[in-house]
Order: structure tokens, then C-alpha cells, then sequence
């Protein structure tokens, strides 16, 4: 949908979290005149000082907070979702002849520069910054937006004709989505979000609007450990290319692998090369990445032990990455989280082979974790430690971490059942190893 066509319809923003308080925003500043109606479960007074007084003193707009916020879509003729609300969720209250779109289904409609996209069920964000980077340093003009935090709509004044963007997205982004990037890449696809989607089917169908909507001259660079994008070649009109690490030695054994996993490097390889770009600004662009928060982040040494805050590992495979990568020296592992209905056997063998000699356990799928690992070793060394207080988990650390040894924080599981998302979880843990830290330093 074109923006413009937004003038005279009713219009409903149905979220108004990070990508809902974006659009309104870039609705706003479109149409200053225009009623708009505004729609979250929460309550006013559940906002921040900031955003109450910008609703306040907005003349043209209606509320609908609280538990029925959802009637607002009654009146509804567009209605712009935000990713985390399930589609199947509204149906009962869209009315027929209603459009539902998102921020994401309106910046595709409506961007002027072409769109590289990027998803998988981890390492998008790392894999997204690393390509934006690698742009401005080949000389492109690019825009890194999405899912990495930095809604899209604000940007799209911006954006020119010639330009790139670089658009982390994610499965609850594609849902519904009906254009696609013209180069995708697809990452990887793990057990995830199955307390969202109803099985792994319906969470492939959501990733797979990435490639569905591409035509011929678009193209997908995909992971072909990923059957289910195998099994759909016949309904693929772009060109595909396959992430093939073996074409790609002079990268193997290399310290590149402590900034991505190697098949998402192959990624970007394959994307430098469709845009001819140099394998020399390729390793020029991963030499001098300097990494995101909370993904593999090496916190610092305390009292001889190297910490590393890898929060954002919410699935089994980022975990077994993370041993794999720090190595030999990883001897405190930090576990747990919310339970998905995922299964822990990989991780519980990954453990019983590894250097990990103490375990931290938070609940509620520490305990599940605990039992694979005695699945695989009945007699296995490692001592655990179950607890839902991350200060008891840091003070673990310090007493059974020799000195030159690692505590990694990566729980395989996602935050939401003791913080308010992986970020708060990271910021938690490195709070507790200050404040510990400091405080044995004092009593030294």
C-alpha cells in the first residue's frame, strides 16, 4: 500500500511498542491533520512520562487501552500490526474488506532503494551490521533498519533511489508479508518461538515470505542445511545460491570464526561477490567489527576470570556455537531460561564433551538441561548449581573459576519468565560481576 493512499482511511495502529510509537510518529509528521487511532493492551498510565505527554497534546487522536483494546478494530479500514500481536489473534475482529499490514509491509510498498534482507533464527543481527558496514566501506550508501532496533518508517524520507538497505527480519516481520527483498539471505532455521507459532511448518511459512514474493533477477542466498527451502525450489523465481563453506578454505581456522559463525560469513561472502566487492574489504570489514552487545560480548577479566555476555543465545545451536568458538578455556556455563517446548539433547551431549566443569541452572528449563546432560553421562563431573538470582549464579562463578578461565552467559533458552528480554538479562549479569568483583576487592 502506498503511503498516500493512508490520507482518507481510517487508520489503526495496533501496537505501540518500538515499530508502533515509530509509525505513528511518521504518520503524524505525513498527515498532522489526520485522525488516527491508536490501540495496546496496556493502560496510560503504563507509558512513559514522554509518550503520555505526546498522546496529550495530540488533538486528532482516539484510544483504545487496556483489554479491549481490540475493539478498535471495528471501525477499521487499514490496520498496521505490530510484529509480536499473532495475526490469528484479530481475526474475529477485522472486518471484511479490512487491510492488515505492518511497518515492515509499508516500507517495502514504499522504499525507493533496493532492500537486502536478512533472517534465520540466529546470528541475523551480527550478519546485518557486519553487511552494513561492509557497504560504507565499499563506498554504498546504505540504511541498516528492522529487527536490529532501528525502526524502518522514520528512515524512509531518507532513503533514495540507488541507496541499500540492509533489513534485519524477523519471522513475526515476514508474517503476512507479501513483497520480498531483492537479495535475501536465509541464514539458518532451529527450533524457536514455539510457544508462538502453532509447530515448525507454520514458523518456516512465516521466514519463507523472504524468498515466496521474489522474482527473476532478485536473488536468495540460503542455507542448504535448510530442507524446507530445498524442497521449494520449483516455487522459487529468483536465483539461488547456496552457502557452501568448502568454497571458501582461506576463511576456515581463521579469528573471523570468534565474529560470526562461518556460514554466515559464507553469507556475506556470496553477497559481496553479487555486489562486486573485494574479498579484501570482506576481511578488512571483519577485522575491524567490533561486535554488538550481548552476542559473544567479552564483558572483562575479574579476578583472573574472563567473562562473556552472550544473553541474545536463546536456542540450543547458539550455545553449542559460543563452546565451540571461546574453546577449551570455558569452565562456567550460565543456563536456563524460559521453556519453549524445545529439546536440550544436543546441548546436553555438546556439554558432557566440553571443558565445562560448573553449570548454573535458572529455571525453568535449567532443570530439563540438567537431565540431558545425565542422558548422555550418568556419572558426569559437573557440578551445578540451581537458582533464579543472578547474583548467586556470578558468586558460583568466582568460587569455582580458576584463574585464566572463562564464565560464559549463554542460556540456550529465552529471558522472559525472570527479565524483560535478553538485553536486561545481559545488563543483570554484568552488573553482578561489578558489583562482586568490587566488593571481594574490598575485602582484600
Amino acid at each position: 500500500m502506498q503511503i498516500n493512499k493512508l490520507k482518507d482511511k481510517r487508520v489503526v495502529i495496533l501496537g505501540l511498542g518500538r515499530e508502533g510509537m515509530d509509525t505513528f510518529s511518521f504518520l503524524r509528521e505525513e498527515f498532522p491533520d489526520k485522525e488516527l487511532v491508536v490501540a495496546d493492551k496496556r493502560l496510560i498510565d503504563d507509558f512513559d512520562d514522554e509518550v503520555r505527554s505526546l498522546f496529550e497534546k495530540d488533538k486528532n487522536l482516539i484510544f483504545f487501552l487496556g483489554d479491549n483494546y481490540l475493539d478498535s478494530l471495528h471501525s477499521a479500514e487499514v490496520v498496521i500490526k505490530t510484529p509480536g500481536i499473532r495475526r490469528a489473534s484479530l481475526e474475529d475482529y477485522l472486518e471484511e474488506g479490512v487491510e492488515l499490514t505492518s511497518q515492515t509491509g509499508l516500507f517495502f510498498d514504499n522504499c525507493p532503494a533496493k532492500i537486502i534482507g536478512i533472517t534465520g533464527t540466529k546470528g541475523k543481527s551480527t550478519t546485518s551490521s557486519l553487511i552494513h558496514q561492509l557497504l560504507e566501506k565499499s563506498g554504498f550508501r546504505s540504511f541498516l533498519l528492522g529487527n536490529i532496533e532501528k525502526p524502518a518508517l522514520s528512515s524512509l524520507l531518507e532513503i533514495r533511489e540507488g541507496d541499500w538497505v540492509v533489513y534485519e527480519l524477523s519471522c513475526h516481520q515476514l508474517q503476512g508479508l507479501e513483497k520480498s527483498p531483492h537479495i535475501a539471505l536465509f541464514l539458518n532455521f532451529y527450533p524457536e518461538h514455539l510457544d508462538y507459532y502453532a509447530d515448525m511448518d507454520e514458523y518456516f511459512k512465516a521466514k519463507a515470505n523472504i524468498f515466496l514474493h521474489q522474482d527473476e533477477g532478485d536473488y536468495l542466498v540460503f542455507n542448504p542445511e535448510i530442507k524446507e527451502i530445498s524442497d521449494m525450489k520449483d516455487q522459487i523465481r529468483s536465483e539461488m545460491i547456496k552457502i557452501n563453506i568448502e568454497a571458501y578454505p582461506q576463511f576456515l581456522n581463521t579469528e573471523f570464526q570468534k565474529v560470526t559463525h562461518l556460514s554466515n560469513m559464507v553469507a556475506i561472502l556470496e553477497l559481496a561477490r553479487l555486489l562486486g566487492i573485494s574479498e579484501e574489504m570482506v576481511r578488512r570489514t571483519f577485522s575491524d567489527y567490533k561486535g554488538l552487545s550481548h552476542r559473544l560480548e567479552y564483558v572483562g577479566n575479574y579476578l583472573g576470570i574472563d567473562f562473556y555476555d552472550d544473553s541474545i543465545a536463546t536456542v540450543p545451536e547458539a550455545t553449542i556455537h559460543a563452546l565451540h568458538t571461546l574453546g577449551e578455556k570455558v569452565e562456567t556455563l550460565i543456563l536456563g531460561g524460559l521453556n519453549r517446548g524445545i529439546g536440550f539433547e544436543k546441548i546436553g551431549k555438546a556439554l558432557v564433551s566440553s571443558s565445562v566443569k560448573n553449570v548454573v541452572l535458572f529455571p525453568d528449563s535449567g532443570e530439563e538441561i540438567r537431565r540431558e546432560v545425565l542422558k548422555s553421562d550418568a556419572n558426569s563431573d559437573i557440578i551445578f548449581l540451581s537458582t533464579d538470582k543472578m547474583e548467586e549464579a556470578i558468586r558460583f562463578a568466582f568460587e569455582k573459576t580458576m584463574s585464566g578461565g572463562i564464565c560464559l552467559l549463554s542460556p540456550a533458552s529465552p529471558s522472559f519468565n525472570m527479565f524483560k528480554d535478553y538485553k536486561e538479562r545481559g545488563e543483570a549479569f554484568k552488573e553482578a560481576i561489578k558489583n562482586i568483583s568490587d566488593e571481594k576487592n574490598n575485602k582484600a
